[in-house]
């Protein structure tokens, strides 16, 4: 469905009626989709699962200087309350690992858990910059070796096929500046003050985003959980999307 989210018309999708509720948002130029297999195991075991294409990315197109970090966070309450979710078990896959630790941190009443698969940081790097340009200058190339690089796993071909076509739906200004948002100003954040019971789940064999990210996190948050998946590159929702989602489960019970 399409939902006017703070002014911004957002492609949302909800699946289930569980008790229990689980929001996810994808990374970089992903959209709902990354999410779309652990969502149908975890529909049939009793969770309700919602998810949108942020700004963007997939169906949200937007003009770039209606992205920024402020509003890919506050995007995420603003799905929530469209659809009258008035707490959930919050997830994001790569930057919106990123863009979840700082929803958690900023509204920490409308969350009761936390689920970061391989998480990137939220610092400014020139590594930033130089990929930012990259999509900018020729977003094809760029995004056909962004996602070999992003899927090292063997017999993958037909997952890095469909990672293209996730990716390829945004425009190059859009990718560029999802990537350059970052470098606006400082972000004030804190992990030690994530409050809610965290999973973290990272690729042992991820060469986007370093391992140690997630380890820090790890020992930072109060209460967190780290699970390494050996053989797993930078996106396990769509090549271990039945380990990500028992480990969702397990997380967080009924």
């Amino acid at each position: 469905m399409f939902l006017d989210v703070r002014g911004v018309r957002l492609n949302v999708v909800s699946f289930g009626s569980g008790t229990r509720t689980f929001v996810a948002t994808g990374g970089w130029t992903g959209s709902w989709e990354l999410w779309q297999q652990p969502f149908e195991v975890l529909t049939a075991i009793g969770w309700r699962c919602v998810s949108y294409d942020h700004r963007g990315s997939g169906e949200s197109p937007v003009e770039p200087q209606q992205i920024t970090v402020d509003t890919l966070v506050d995007d995420i309450v603003g799905v929530m309350d469209a659809l009258g979710i008035e707490t959930c078990v919050l997830g994001g896959e790569s930057m919106g690992g990123a863009i979840a630790q700082l929803a958690v941190s900023r509204y920490p009443d409308r969350f009761t858990g936390l689920v970061l698969v391989d998480a990137t940081g939220m610092e400014w790097s020139e590594g930033r910059a130089r990929f930012a340009a990259s999509a900018r200058a020729d977003y094809p190339t760029h995004v056909h070796g962004f996602v070999d690089t992003c899927i090292p796993e063997p017999d993958s071909d037909h997952v890095r096929r469909w990672g293209r076509h996730i990716l390829m739906r945004a425009e190059p200004d859009q990718a560029a500046r999802l990537t350059e948002a970052w470098g606006d100003r400082p972000i004030e954040f804190d992990a030690a003050r994530i409050a809610v019971p965290t999973l973290i789940i990272h690729g042992a064999d991820d060469r986007i985003a370093p391992i140690d990210y997630s380890r820090r996190l790890s020992e930072q948050i109060p209460d967190a959980e780290l699970i390494v998946l050996d053989g797993a590159g930078h996106v396990p929702t769509l090549t271990r999307p039945h380990v990500v989602a028992e480990a969702i489960d397990r997380r967080f019970p009924s």
